[in-house]
């Protein structure tokens, strides 16, 4: 069997049915905190640590070296050093992978620059990002037609002069553009970039990255020069770098498959999530920290920054948390729904009751639940803040034992930063003899937060909402079906 190599083509569909506009009201948020913070020092170091992050990821996910975590976070965090890299990691020494990931790093640099410098898109460019990611890489390693492991001098900043088309392990073949076509093929990828007007970032990073994959033009390298286009077209909207993870490889190929077989969907839902993530990390960022040099300038600029921001947060806070009691109202009413299923279906089994209750910020109920909420939000790796807001709706199924779907409204971080989340916890109390409820067999109802913002409207909102509700509670109630 092999994938057939065939040029590529624009958009199959309209790119607009793509776009996510959660990510566009997020990305709002996050421009909005940007002009606030200015170039201070925490969107400095931010900035900086992620730009390094990028660097070290996009080897990784190619196999160029291996890392274990512990010195993935120390590089990322302190910087690229081989003194950091102790010897017998991988095949390589720590000089040489400190090397590699230098040249990944003044990649990633000249990205930030060429988007500064507001310079179109061009073969050009894209030959010199390929010098600068295999500088100090001297082959090109792949697999032959029968498996075997090759090495082919690899020229820099130059297209393929051989083929490279891959040996899956399953025997399939998959077949890149000839070397031949690969200019024309390059040629016209700009051409159509170019004219790509208006269309979301995350659509034409999905479909910028995919087709220079397809075309795979240079011998090596192709993988890190994909990533790199994706991130410039983000840096240029104004937004963050494309870090994807060596943990998320998997999710990674598979989009990029989807893509191959003509569904761009799956690659621009998984870049829209990584999008997703680094703005609510952005947005989270403590604010300017240095100390003046004078205790009064100080204060005078912390008096200049509440003004400013006093009002505009107010309006911010009230919109999220309006949304979030349309949806609370939403998940409610829901939830009501299936308890009226639930009764007709059950209504042989006169030992099943089911209910809804709830609470909002100010009931008097409002404490209830707490550590279930933020043992979730630990699961999901964010900080739940229930002190600013809080409200839940609940669905119990009772036959003696209670099995409770929990869905949670609170506040994301230790301060409101235009974002409020929801999350779907499933627990089980069970009555001892002595009729006291003991809590255990928790467990997640989504994969994700929910993420409110007050850029996005509540219609908006409740559709997405709508889609991730159903999910959690399909989830819960095959939770407590296994507990039965």
């Amino acid at each position: 069997m092999s994938r057939p190599w065939s040029p590529i083509a624009d958009y199959e569909t309209d790119p607009a049915e793509l776009s996510d506009r959660e990510l566009r009201a997020l990305s709002g948020v996050w421009i909005d905190r940007r002009a606030v913070l200015g170039e201070s020092r925490s969107v400095s170091e931010f900035t900086e640590r992620l730009k390094r992050e990028w660097a070290v990821e996009t080897g990784l996910i190619e196999r160029l070296y291996t890392l274990d975590r512990g010195i993935t976070e120390l590089v990322i965090e302190h910087g690229v050093n081989a003194v950091l890299i102790p010897h017998g990691t991988g095949d390589k020494s720590p000089t040489r992978i400190a090397a590699m990931i230098g040249d990944q790093q003044d990649a990633i640099e000249s990205v930030f620059a060429f988007v500064k410098g507001d310079r179109l898109l061009s073969t050009s460019y894209v030959k010199e990002l390929h010098s600068l990611f295999t500088r100090n890489q001297e082959f090109a390693e792949g697999r032959d037609q029968f498996g075997r492991e090759t090495r082919v001098p690899l020229v820099h900043g130059d297209y393929k002069k051989q083929p490279n088309n891959p040996t899956r392990p399953d025997g399939t073949v998959h077949h890149y553009c000839p070397p031949e076509h690969v200019a024309a093929e390059m040629d016209r990828l700009i051409e159509l970039h170019l004219n790509h007007d208006g269309v979301a970032p995350e659509v034409e990073a999905a479909w910028l990255h995919h087709r220079f994959a397809q075309i795979h033009p240079f011998q090596d390298g192709n993988g890190r020069i994909a990533r790199a286009l994706a991130t410039l077209t983000f840096v240029k909207a104004n937004w963050l770098p494309l870090v994807v993870r060596d943990s998320d490889r998997k999710k990674y190929i598979d989009a990029l498959e989807a893509a191959d077989n003509g569904d761009l969907k799956p690659l621009v839902s998984f870049f829209s999530g990584l999008q997703k993530t680094e703005f609510i990390r952005a947005i989270g960022i403590a604010r300017d920290a240095e100390q003046a040099t004078r205790v009064d300038a100080r204060i005078e600029s912390i008096r200049q920054r509440l003004a400013r921001r006093r009002d505009a947060l107010e309006q911010e806070w009230e919109a999220a948390v309006s949304t979030a009691e349309h949806m609370h109202a939403f998940a409610r009413k829901r939830l009501d729904e299936v308890v009226v299923s639930l009764r007709e279906a059950m209504k042989d089994h006169t030992e099943f009751t089911f209910f809804v209750d709830g609470d909002d910020n100010e009931g008097p109920r409002s404490h209830w639940f707490h550590r279930q909420i933020v043992s979730t939000a630990r699961k999901l790796g964010y900080y739940a803040n229930t002190r600013h807001y809080r409200s839940w709706a609940r669905l119990v199924a009772r036959d003696g034992n209670r099995g409770n779907i929990l869905i949670a409204f609170h506040c994301i971080g230790h301060e409101f930063q235009g974002v409020l989340a929801c999350s779907g916890t499933w627990f089980l109390q069970t009555r001892t003899d002595e009729g006291v409820y003991e809590t255990g067999g928790e467990a997640t109802l989504a994969d994700e937060v929910f993420q409110i913002n007050y850029k996005e409207s509540v219609e908006d909102v409740r559709i997405r909402f709508g889609d991730w509700l159903e999910r959690a509670v399909g989830r819960g109630l095959a939770l407590w079906e296994s507990a039965l």
